[in-house]
């Protein structure tokens, strides 16, 4: 069993085991008192004033307290976050951590934002740790590459994954969980789906371009589909067809 383990998370793409490996190890520290909770939320006026920069990434790190909805959280964070690095980027790993970083940038700048408007700034106050927004982001951009997917939810009833996003939010509202961080992960992720996905289809140009000196940390394996040898994929011309 612990070699199967083992085995499993080796086999994780490189982003995928080392997100998972800071979340888990992040949170059982602050179950065991290693670390402090307080240490780690977004606060907008410690980043600013004290310079706590660290925040702005730790607070995508905890996920709370160790139970069911951490272990459901895990299950959704190894499972299309690895799904989308093996398949919709692979080979593109740079790419990959440049979606993160969006994501994360979009969450950060929308909270801060949203704490300003006088109606909004409360529900806003209360939302100090990203990472479940981060988490359904990735969720909701996989089910936007993948919506034909067949899927079943929990054996009750069946759905195409287009509406997976959908599907979890309404479970998080009948569980008494914040809509407000699903919502925010559906937000980024449509951002992310629209400017990289929809925006180059319609204009021919493509705003989310991976800095250099991110594509510089990688260096990605091109993916090759190998031709068999003596495949035509188009008629032969007319003198071969008369040679024999």
């Amino acid at each position: 069993m612990a070699q199967a383990v083992e085995e499993w998370y080796k086999q994780m793409p490189v982003i995928t085991r080392s997100y998972l490996t800071a979340a888990v190890v992040t949170t059982i520290g602050c179950s065991l008192d290693i670390i402090s909770p307080y240490h780690l939320y977004l606060n907008p006026i410690l980043v600013v004033k004290q310079y706590q920069f660290w925040r702005l990434v730790t607070n995508f790190l905890y996920f709370r307290k160790m139970d069911l909805d951490f272990l459901f959280h895990m299950f959704f964070l190894a499972r299309y976050c690895k799904l989308l690095e093996e398949n919709s980027f692979r080979g593109r790993t740079a790419d990959f951590l440049y979606m993160l970083l969006f994501g994360a940038t979009v969450l950060t700048g929308i909270v801060l934002l949203g704490g300003m408007i006088p109606y909004l700034s409360e529900s806003f106050a209360k939302i100090i740790f990203l990472s479940n927004s981060l988490t359904f982001m990735m969720v909701y951009v996989w089910s936007k590459q993948n919506p034909f997917i067949h899927m079943s939810f929990l054996g009750l009833f069946t759905f195409t994954a287009a509406y997976l996003p959908w599907v979890l939010l309404g479970f998080s509202v009948l569980v008494g969980a914040s809509a407000w961080v699903d919502l925010l992960g559906m937000i980024a992720g449509h951002a992310y789906y629209f400017l990289e996905d929809v925006y180059p289809r319609m204009t021919g140009r493509r705003p989310l371009k991976t800095p250099s000196f991110i594509k510089a940390l990688f260096a990605d394996d091109t993916v090759v589909v190998a031709r068999p040898a003596n495949v035509r994929f188009a008629p032969p011309p007319a003198e071969e067809l008369h040679q024999d």
